[in-house]
């Protein structure tokens, strides 16, 4: 009988609140910059939760178990984004990346978003190899700018 998986024992559901300080945790350990006085704070998380254009899904092990891995994305109308991707460090390139990821695009793409794209620090090469491996084109010539409305949101 074939070894069953770690990467088999997982299910896939929407964030919830309660699940804010094991996140937080993983975005960290995942070296994601963290805004925890402004958009990452737990009061931001739960209000954009509740917004019609973001999908903030979590793997947790089992039912009601440990959040194993994360995925924010959201839409414009038009495009879907795909942000904050993190895996718990132990079960790293066993697919559950990819597995999230291909969730929040099946869910994009059911509201309609043709064009899925994603946001990722310059410095994050392992970002950039999953995104790549999962057929995203890296786009050098876009810029992108930012106007913020106070330092750390």
């Amino acid at each position: 009988m074939p070894e069953k998986s770690q990467m088999d024992n997982f299910r896939v559901r929407e964030f919830r609140i309660e699940d804010y300080a094991r996140v937080m945790e993983l975005w960290a350990e995942g070296g994601l910059p963290l805004k925890p006085k402004g958009r990452d704070s737990r009061e931001n998380i739960a209000r954009q939760i509740k917004m019609p254009n973001v999908l903030f899904l979590v793997a947790e092990e089992g039912e009601g178990g440990r959040i194993i891995g994360t995925v924010l994305a959201t839409h414009d109308g038009r495009k879907g984004w795909i942000n904050r991707l993190a895996v718990d460090a132990t079960l790293r390139k066993q697919g559950l990346g990819a597995r999230l990821v291909r969730e929040a695009e099946r869910r994009l793409e059911a509201l309609g978003m043709d064009i899925l794209a994603c946001l990722i620090e310059d410095d994050n090469a392992i970002s950039m190899a999953v995104f790549e491996k999962l057929g995203y084109k890296k786009h050098p010539e876009i810029i992108y700018f930012a106007k913020r409305k106070y330092p750390g949101v």
